[in-house]
């Protein structure tokens, strides 16, 4: 491959003008993505119980301040749902857009978000992100997962979709993270 070809192929397009590398290269820096794909699926049931445990405390409490208002307080159930979706987002907006870019599962297993020119993610992006992956699971089942399989850099649809990567923050140097 020519020197000219290689720019072309690791400069992307962006919308202040110019080029901007991707930051993350899985030929150079293969220790980056090693694992990526368990480790997100472990995490995910690590924030999957983080997630539950206030949805199902509120739901005790409705159920018995139902009994205790005998029925009137079960019309609260409605709220249930809303505010489920409401706290996931917050949670997945609050972690991925936060100094750690990472949501508590995440963390525990060693693993960060990062934009695809490699920042770290804002709110609106961590929000999102959660969002459009539980409508491609919603949609694609668990095949979404099939699509890291077929990428270097071991990222799923939602992804692609919104130019983020998640990396092994452990072996993440110094020199990597702040390109």
């Amino acid at each position: 491959m020519t020197d000219s070809n290689q720019t072309s192929r690791d400069n992307v397009w962006r919308s202040g003008g110019g080029y901007r590398p991707h930051a993350f290269d899985p030929w150079a820096h293969p220790e980056l993505f090693r694992d990526v794909l368990m480790r997100r699926m472990l995490a995910f049931l690590v924030d999957l119980l983080i997630l539950s445990v206030p949805v199902i405390l509120a739901t005790l409490f409705i159920a018995v301040f139902g009994i205790v208002t005998l029925g009137l307080g079960w019309a609260l159930f409605w709220l249930l749902s809303p505010l489920s979706i409401v706290w996931a987002i917050c949670y997945y907006g609050l972690t991925l857009g936060g100094a750690r870019a990472a949501t508590v599962g995440m963390r525990l297993l060693n693993l960060e978000m990062r934009t695809w020119y490699g920042e770290k993610p804002y709110f609106l992006l961590g929000a999102s992100h959660a969002v459009l992956y539980w409508v491609s699971v919603s949609i694609l089942s668990p095949l979404v997962l099939l699509v890291g399989l077929f990428n270097g850099r071991r990222r799923l649809l939602h992804d692609v979709v919104l130019g983020t990567v998640v990396i092994n923050s452990s072996a993440a140097t110094d020199a990597v993270r702040t390109v």
